[in-house]
Order: C-alpha cells, then structure tokens, then sequence
C-alpha cells in the first residue's frame, strides 16, 4: 500500500523543536514526512535535524536552486494527504488566513488541496489579542482544523495558554484526519470506557482491572469515521482523544446519571466500560482500621446501565454491550444480548491468550440476533474499526440510510 504523505510545516517559535519528535514518530509509523520551514524557524532548530529523521530533503526557500523538473511547491502540494503547521506562530497564521504568499511554507500551504491542521504556538497575549482570535477563526472558517494550544509556563516566562499541544494529540488529530472516508458523518456516538471506582472508606475502593483501552480505541475510531463522539470514562492514565466531548466519572452512579442524559441524542450507545456491579451500601467517613482476622462488607447492586437503555431505546438507535466471561462464552453473552435488548455483544474469554484486560490486543465474539462471529486476534485500535462498521451496518439495517 502506498505510503501516505504528511507535510509539516515549521513557522518560527522556539516550539520548534518539539516538531522535531513529531517528525520522527511519524516516519516511524510508516508515513513519508516532508517539512518545510520558514527562515525564521531554522533559527531555532536546523533542517538537518529534520532531513536526518524524515530521511527527505528540507524545503526553506521558494528559489531553492536544487533544480528539480516539477515545480517543488505545487509537487509536493498535491502529493499530501494532510498539511499541519507545528508550531504556527501568529505570523504565519495571520498569512494564510488572508491568503499570503511570499515563502516556500506559505504557497506550498495555500496550494495544498488537502484536510490541513493548525496547531498555534506563540505568547499568551499574542494568542489572546483579538486579531490573532479572529484569524484563527478565519481558518476555521476556510475549512481548516485548529489543535487548541495547551496551558503552561511559556518561554518568555508568562503562564498560561499558548504552548504548543502535546506531540501525542497531534499526532492523533494526525490520524483522524488521514482517514478521508467518513462514513458515520453526521452519527452521534456515546462510547463508555474504563472502570468505575466504589468507595469503601476515604482511603479504599472497589475496582476492577480495566485499563479503558478498548473503549478508547472505538472512540478514537468512531471519531475517525467522521462521527460525533462523546466519550465518558472512568479513571484510567490513558490520554484523552482530540477532537471529542469527554465527560470524566468515577462511580457507577455517576455513569449511569450521564449516559441517561443522553438517552435521547445518541444514534448508537457503546457501552465498554466495567462498571462495578455493586457498591459499599455504606460508605465509612474515616479510614476503617483493622479489627479482626475477618470482616464483613456489605454490597449492594448498582444500576445496570445496559438494561435501562436497552429498555428505553428507540428503533432507530442501536446499542452495543460487552460481554467479558470465564466459561460458556456465546450462550452468556448470547443470554446478555437478549435480556438487556443489546443489537450487539462483543463477548471475549478472559482467561484466552491475547484477550482481556490491559493489553493492547483481543480476541473477541461479535453476539447478534441472526448469527455469531468468532474474531482472529488483533490489536484493539483495529478492532475498534471492526466493531464499528458492525454497528454501522446494524444501523443502516434499522433506517435504510444512516441520515
């Protein structure tokens, strides 16, 4: 398969050589990375930096005299799949939002006919000043897409936001965009994710090993397909995904009152996370302190979240359930499945190799009412792909079109 093409774009700002990792992760993905930097950028970091990580030539002048047959700038403009310019000072934003070009980095950007990323960098007052906002908004406007700067102690010594986004959320507002195919545009999605906690006492609760990323994966690729995604998730180290509504919860109570919310407004619910089945029915104010060689905790149950959407769903959305078992796979997840009025169950065997928790692979059962699909193994951002263009069908099924 034909490597796809990722330009970057380096204005000058000392987030310049924060690119630079950028860059290098991304050839190490399998993407051909071209960079092209302004001549105020290679005060910052030098272009051999790049060449020697992009193993490809770095473009500084528009009158390059390393002659080439094709016209360099309009070549390489038409051979990428997505523009990102990181860092993007306000100077380089003000250009492209009105159309200049008077260097390499800004005619090869204005030529380019492809998803282009801005990912802004500078001082906080520069950033805030009405005319940066109302060129940035003018980007917006002209169909690009804009990575909010992150907060934090900036260069000149100020606090505050205008530091350029973390390596990793570009990188997936990268991939997000890559993917031209945007079958689910227009689908809300709620995806759950990760484990609930139950407190105990201050000091203690109860949890399971769910790590999340199963659930992140569908949401990232949910995302991806080009829908409206709201994840809510319970507490993992997992980096939040770009470009989505992330409602963070902590107990089974929490994350049942949010998903009922939004009970209404979600075309498919996905419903990944563990959530605890049962609570503390009292929760102590202090620290409970040994007493004795046994103890008694009394439980009481939870809420399950499935079933009270699964009865109140409508014909026109779908709900899918996850299905985690010890023994007797398909007929409990098939069980699951009925009961709790799910469209779909993916059921895996935790105690088969590759499945279960915390690791970046699964094995997975897709459960539905006409038939059963045994999964080979694969990494979970794959099989999020898979789960998704199995609701995508069983949604289309339900309508006849997904408008």
């Amino acid at each position: 398969m034909e490597k796809k093409t990722v330009v970057i774009g380096i204005c000058g700002g000392i987030a310049a050589y924060k690119t630079a990792q950028l860059a290098s992760n991304l050839y190490k993905k399998g993407y051909d990375v071209h960079v092209i930097m302004t001549k105020n950028a290679t005060e910052f970091i030098t272009p051999m930096t790049f060449e020697t990580l992009t193993h490809n030539r770095v473009s500084v002048g528009t009158f390059d005299r390393n002659f080439q047959y094709d016209v360099n700038h309009i070549s390489l403009a038409k051979r990428a799949d997505v523009f990102v310019l990181a860092p993007a000072s306000a100077n380089c934003i003000a250009k492209i939002a009105h159309g200049i070009a008077d260097d390499m980095l800004t005619t090869t950007f204005l030529a380019a006919n492809c998803p282009k990323l801005i990912a802004p960098a500078m001082n906080t007052g520069m950033l805030n000043n009405p005319i940066t906002q109302r060129n940035i908004q003018q980007c917006r406007e002209f169909g690009m897409t804009i990575i909010e700067s992150a907060s934090g102690y900036l260069a000149c010594g100020d606090v505050g936001k205008g530091r350029l986004a973390e390596i990793e959320d570009i990188e997936d507002a990268i991939e997000c965009l890559l993917i031209k195919d945007k079958p689910l545009a227009g689908i809300k999605v709620v995806v759950t994710a990760g484990p609930t906690q139950e407190d105990i006492d201050p000091v203690r609760f109860i949890t399971n090993h769910s790590s999340g990323k199963m659930g992140y994966a569908l949401a990232r690729a949910a995302r991806n397909l080009g829908a409206e995604v709201t994840l809510i998730t319970g507490p993992t180290s997992l980096r939040k995904p770009v470009f989505m509504t992330i409602i963070e919860v902590r107990t089974a109570d929490e994350m049942f009152q949010e998903v009922s919310g939004l009970k209404d407004q979600y075309d498919i619910l996905i419903k990944s996370a563990a959530v605890s089945d049962y609570r503390a029915s009292f929760v102590n104010p202090h620290k409970l302190k040994k007493q004795s060689q046994q103890t008694t905790l009394d439980l009481v149950m939870n809420k399950d979240i499935l079933l009270a959407m699964g009865k109140e769903k409508k014909d026109s959305q779908v709900i899918c359930g996850f299905a985690m078992e010890t023994e007797n796979l398909e007929e409990n997840a098939t069980k699951k499945l009925l009961g709790k009025n799910a469209d779909l169950i993916v059921a895996n065997q935790l105690n088969e190799e590759f499945a279960g928790f915390k690791g970046d692979t699964n094995v997975v059962t897709l459960i539905q009412r006409d038939g059963i699909v045994k999964l080979n193994k694969m990494s979970k951002e794959a099989l999020g792909y898979e789960i998704m263009e199995q609701l995508l069908k069983i949604l289309i099924k339900k309508r006849g079109t997904i408008c």
